[in-house]
């Protein structure tokens, strides 16, 4: 099964490389994949229609997983591998998704179960350089939203921050890599 692994930049450093194959060890994880719930959302999409969206949702997901680790580099990224199907399963509905709503699984949404060791890497997309600016806006209107929600001083001033900041961001295209060009993936 194709699947689309969010990550931070740093996560690549684990990558191995040949001549042949850039290789990465899949940990117990979310991840997104064109699953039947999502063929079901979006029944007159095309296969290529629901990759990208699957892939769109990892990148979603490689935000919060930033947002958790100050220390990565603020570029998304979503690894695209292939593993066996047997280590796959549905994502469970019990909350913390990274969805739009922590209680709502979003239908491309998958959980590998177990690793996978030394799975070959497809291709890797990557926010420009450029973008860091955008995803450290998303951080900081983050952050004052939520001390304003501590305060109880809940504003639109910092709703409209923090979702014109998502806005710049989710616009941007991700930059493709093959597996070969991991290494010379631009990092801010």
């Amino acid at each position: 099964m194709r699947i689309y692994v969010p990550a931070t930049l740093d996560e690549l450093d684990a990558v191995t490389h040949s001549s042949d194959a850039a290789r990465w060890t899949v940990a117990p994880r979310r991840a997104h994949a064109v699953t039947k719930d999502l063929e079901t959302t979006l029944p007159d999409e095309d296969a290529e229609g629901l990759e990208y969206v699957a892939a769109l949702n990892a990148a979603d997901d490689s935000l919060a997983l930033i947002a958790g680790r100050p220390d990565a580099p603020h570029q998304r990224v979503v690894v695209t591998v292939e593993v066996p199907d047997a280590v796959v399963s549905p994502a469970p509905v019990s909350g913390a998704s990274g969805g739009a709503d922590d209680d709502e699984v979003v239908a491309s949404e998958i959980e590998v179960t177990s690793t996978v060791e030394n799975v070959r890497i497809v291709c890797v997309h990557v926010d420009e350089l450029e973008a860091a600016a955008d995803i450290a806006d998303v951080l900081a209107a983050a952050d004052e939203e939520s001390d304003a929600e501590e305060t109880a001083d809940v504003g639109a001033e910092s709703e409209t921050a923090l979702d014109a900041a998502l806005q710049r961001v989710t616009d941007r295209d991700l930059l493709w890599y093959d597996w070969s060009e991991i290494k010379d993936v631009p990092r801010g």
